[in-house]
């Protein structure tokens, strides 16, 4: 039996996998793979992985099953997969709003559920992971699939019944971090700078701004003040936001991720 089972290699699946990989936590025979392109399981297997031809013979053949699919394709492929779930099968979710008890409902019993919520810079080794379990999912269950995703980047555990409220802060973040590069580089851009140098000095100034909030134990109101002198030009940015609704703005795009996401998870 394969130690874990992987249905779905996308990018996302991908970077876990080569980041257990490249930590040395499984070897390659010890993981077996599934996608329903053919192509995406032949790249697998040519690194070692063992290649199978459906997602039950994936469950049959492991313990630990990651399902690393879309949430509106769960319908489809779990009922496929009902029949080869044991008492000791472990499934590792990285499905959006997917609950565990939409999983049980859909494999019609009680199994043990990992969910996670991993991001996009898993794929450079700089990601950040929610991660939270189901019962009756074991201590060392537990800890073994968090093994696999601190080999990719920070994990931190989360009470289960706020796994769709994480989604922003780690999910599906990246994506509004990438809106708000865009329209600075944008207006740089339009104002003369050259593209590419304004990236590059707004990117520099994001990673520098994530270790002040992380490294010098200071508040985010305390670090914003060390930034803004009364009458200033930042004073005079921080006041076109406050009348744009900026604060509100996020509020709702925050609560539209969440609401979103359970409704996906049914």
């Amino acid at each position: 039996m394969q130690k874990l089972g992987v249905i779905g290699t996308g990018n996302m699946a991908g970077a876990i996998l080569s980041g257990i990989l490249g930590a040395g936590l499984l070897q390659p025979d010890e993981i077996c793979v599934y996608d329903r392109f053919e192509e995406k399981v032949k790249e697998q297997a040519e690194k070692g992985l063992k290649p199978c031809k459906s997602a039950a013979e994936v469950v049959a053949s492991s313990k630990y099953v990651l399902l690393s699919i879309k949430p509106q394709n769960f319908d489809e492929v779990l009922p496929q997969i009902k029949d080869e779930v044991t008492d000791e099968t472990v499934f590792i979710s990285i499905a959006a709003g997917i609950s565990p008890a939409y999983i049980c409902e859909l494999v019609g019993k009680k199994c043990k559920v990992v969910q996670v919520m991993p991001n996009t810079p898993l794929l450079i080794g700089q990601g950040s992971v929610a991660i939270s379990r189901a019962e009756p999912t074991t201590d060392e269950e537990f800890d073994f699939a968090k093994s696999l995703f601190s080999a990719a980047g920070l994990v931190e555990e989360i009470d289960n019944k706020l796994m769709n409220e994480i989604i922003t802060v780690n999910g599906s973040s990246p994506a509004y971090i990438y809106q708000f590069a865009k329209v600075i580089c944008d207006r740089a851009e339009e104002l003369g700078i050259d593209r590419e140098c304004a990236n590059r000095l707004f990117c520099k100034t994001l990673i520098g701004s994530a270790h002040m909030m992380m490294e010098t134990g200071k508040t985010h109101q305390e670090l914003i003040d060390m930034v803004t002198s009364p009458g200033g030009a930042t004073f005079a940015g921080l006041k076109a936001l406050s009348e744009g609704d900026f604060d509100q703005t996020l509020r709702n795009c925050y609560d539209a991720t969440t609401k979103r996401a359970y409704e996906l998870g049914k």
